[in-house]
């Protein structure tokens, strides 16, 4: 990736460094807090699947109105208030831990709420991009904040697998409290002005969410991209719910090695990152989508195949991790053509019936997995996960979407 015209933009860099710290938080808090819930409270494989899917039950509940006031509001105080109450939230854990008041209703609890400001935080930010950056600059920009995930994903687990050792988990995620203060100031700090947002033709919540919809599906490129979410995060949801257990228990992996394996996938999705925009250009939009979800359901095979010492099962779970290259290949180029394709005016609505379907069928596909595996096992429920995923690549293949060479217009 080239360092482009983004590099020499003060307001953009703001916010590219308040993410860098940002999504090093965030990823403590996603390792931690399974962490939290398997070692200090000792859940089953169905609490598990609950807590996975908990943050989507508030997505259903509130997703569709986040976008609409996404685009009714500015999007920049939605940014840090959204910021500012998850650090809040997100403090509640190492003081409950603390007064030995921790319980599994508590982290329920907070995956929920969280969830409902991310979920706020997300379709805003998503749409407060375009209006940061010029258009033809969205890959670029999307490629660098996707690298920065993928730094986080490298160095936050390996880090949290540390955290837990030495202050246990519930207290490594107060470190994500304080990065989402430093995610707040650095969007505080940003000066370019943003737009106010057009008035709506009908100026009613119910017919604004309707309309966002409306415009989802009756394009077929992004009625492609809400399918592929709906379908990738149900199968993914198995994964959310069991991944961790199935590591520890059945694995027999301690908390700082899954942190080491998990690392290499953080390693592999900076790689996807720098490529993303290179494939774009050799392969083409549509190939590149189509391809990346491919490679991300061939690596998922291989995690419920993995068995035998812990160094050989270990071998397994590295190798699946090198297939999340494909994640910010398949994200960056599939955020930039929803932002692409969408006006401005209903960016904020687009993405959010985006996270309405993966946060929707996440949760449902965390269920479904905890109490499938507490009848018929881990391990055999992650072979169906896996399989169910590549089926439903089989649609998204043949959409319109393959045709595609490069980003079109709105």
């Amino acid at each position: 990736m080239l360092p482009g015209a983004l590099t020499r933009d003060r307001d953009f860099l703001k916010l590219w460094g308040g993410q860098a710290i940002s999504k090093i938080g965030s990823t403590i808090t996603s390792v931690g807090l399974p962490l939290t819930a398997a070692f200090v409270l000792r859940a089953s494989p169905l609490q598990m699947g609950i807590l996975a899917g908990a943050g989507g039950a508030g997505v259903l509940a509130f997703g569709l109105f986040a976008g609409a006031w996404a685009d009714r509001l500015r999007r920049r105080p939605i940014l840090i208030a959204s910021d500012l109450a998850r650090a809040a939230l997100l403090s509640t854990i190492p003081l409950a831990a603390s007064l030995h008041r921790l319980n599994m209703a508590h982290l329920y609890a907070v995956a929920t709420l969280s969830g409902i400001l991310t979920v706020f935080f997300d379709v805003s930010y998503q749409a407060y991009v375009p209006s940061l950056v010029n258009r033809r600059d969205l890959v670029e920009a999307n490629s660098k904040l996707a690298l920065t995930e993928s730094i986080a994903d490298v160095s936050g687990p390996g880090l949290t697998g540390l955290l837990v050792q030495l202050i246990t988990a519930p207290m490594a995620i107060l470190l994500d409290a304080l990065s989402f203060l430093c995610s707040a100031v650095s969007v505080w700090l940003i000066r370019t002005p943003e737009p106010r947002p057009e008035p709506s033709a009908v100026p009613h919540i119910g017919r604004e969410i309707a309309e966002g919809l409306s415009a989802s599906w009756h394009n077929p490129l992004l009625r492609a991209l809400l399918q592929r979410a709906a379908g990738g995060a149900f199968f993914g949801g198995f994964f959310g719910g069991l991944y961790f257990l199935f590591a520890v228990r059945e694995l027999h992996m301690t908390a700082l090695l899954l942190g080491i394996v998990i690392s290499v996938g953080g390693a592999s999705n900076l790689l996807g990152a720098l490529l993303a925009e290179r494939l774009l250009h050799r392969l083409g939009l549509g190939r590149t989508l189509i391809g990346a979800q491919w490679m991300i359901g061939l690596a998922m095979l291989l995690v419920p195949l993995a068995h035998g010492p812990v160094a050989l099962a270990a071998a397994f779970l590295i190798a699946a991790q090198l297939g999340d290259m494909a994640w910010p290949i398949y994200n960056i180029n599939a955020t930039s053509l929803r932002q692409a394709v969408t006006p401005d005016r209903l960016l904020g609505r687009v993405n959010s019936a985006g996270h309405l379907l993966f946060w929707g069928a996440l949760p449902l596909g965390s269920l479904a997995g905890g109490a499938i595996a507490q009848t018929i096992g881990i391990r055999q429920t992650m072979l169906i996960a896996t399989l169910g995923y590549l089926l439903s690549n089989l649609w998204f293949t043949f959409s319109p979407i393959r045709h595609l060479r490069q980003l079109p217009a709105a």
